[in-house]
């Protein structure tokens, strides 16, 4: 696969907190004094690139079990062993997630060094004071999986691993998309996915690079498409709450797949300008086929003056056939043969 080539060539180990910190002599802006710029229809403007690179994991590590957040102390201790395992790209690249598990743990190195992909392709990773990006429940955990929940998560798993044909292979790993949302994993909040908003009075495009997905929402109160109509991405659509943003989205595919969900998955996802350069991004899933009650996550989307880019995942579909005959070689080893 071919992956972006980002333009940072160091590690910059960045750290906020939930009530914002600036340095010294920096000239800021109070969030009593701050109001979000606005469209001519009077409607805040989401519209520009925006980074999510949160190290907060997506699940509350066992060792904070209980704690929404983290100390200042303990942050800065994070961040400090973040700087020390992937200076001068002597660990191995990973995601923001990787990032914050290595310096939980406090390793020498992650992965080993590595000429092709080492921590000097890494953008900024952030370090903030939460303990995990779901937010409800309140133990910060996804709720159990159903049986058929996790039936689809062990298909996908068991057509990676054996590749028969590309049928047993996800849309992901078919590069046909990553899915909605993007939240964990390799895709998901990371490793840096970057956004672009374009933003009309009756339309919003969110553009991913990654896979370079746009999805067109709709916020002139059009009906959702009929439920026999399912799409990979599924059916978005938007109205405005207030000063927030909320996009509803249903009618996904059965053959849309988020850690073991599919065609019942309801998307509610809330864009809400926070400060200057923020978005606060909070994400509800409900599908009870998949889980056992409805849980919530936030992340911060940091605005960018950069540009993206195309992502090509595989031009020509040539990993395909790579992948398949990869396998194949694979089982004849085994076998013997």
């Amino acid at each position: 696969m071919c992956y972006r080539v980002f333009a940072r060539l160091v590690v910059v180990i960045a750290v906020t907190s939930v009530g914002a910190v600036a340095p010294a002599g920096a000239q800021t802006e109070s969030a009593e004094d701050w109001t979000p710029p606005r469209l001519s229809d009077g409607r805040p403007d989401l519209q520009g690139v925006w980074l999510s690179n949160t190290a907060t994991p997506l699940q509350r590590p066992p060792a904070f079990a209980g704690r929404e957040f983290l100390t200042e102390e303990e942050v800065a201790t994070l961040r400090a062993r973040a700087e020390r395992i992937f200076e001068n790209g002597r660990s191995a690249f990973t995601t923001p997630e990787g990032a914050f598990f290595a310096a939980l743990n406090d390793i020498d190195t992650y992965g080993g060094a590595s000429s092709t992909s080492n921590s000097l392709g890494m953008v900024d990773v952030e370090f903030t004071n939460r303990t995990s990006q779901v937010i409800d429940p309140p133990d910060g955990r996804i709720p159990a999986r159903t049986a058929a929940g996790q039936a689809r998560e062990t298909g996908v798993d068991t057509g990676w691993e054996f590749k028969t044909g590309p049928e047993d292979l996800n849309n992901f790993h078919r590069c046909v998309t990553t899915g909605v949302p993007r939240l964990g994993g390799n895709f998901g909040s990371g490793p840096y996915t970057f956004y672009q908003i374009v933003q009309t009075p009756d339309h919003l495009a969110f553009i991913s690079e990654a896979f370079h997905d746009a999805r067109l929402i709709a916020l002139d109160g059009h009906p959702h498409l009929p439920e026999n109509i399912r799409q990979w991405n599924g059916d978005p659509r938007g109205h405005w709450d207030g000063d927030t943003l909320v996009v509803e989205t249903r009618n996904f595919s059965a053959g849309s797949y988020f850690y073991g969900a599919a065609d019942g998955l309801r998307l509610v996802e809330r864009f809400t300008r926070s400060g200057p350069d923020t978005i606060t991004y909070q994400l509800t899933l409900t599908d009870p086929s998949t889980w056992a009650s409805p849980w919530t996550a936030e992340i911060p989307l940091k605005r960018r003056d950069e540009t993206i880019y195309e992502f090509a995942c595989h031009e020509g579909n040539v990993s395909m056939p790579g992948m398949l005959r990869t396998a194949r070689l694979a089982e004849a080893a085994a076998s013997g043969r």
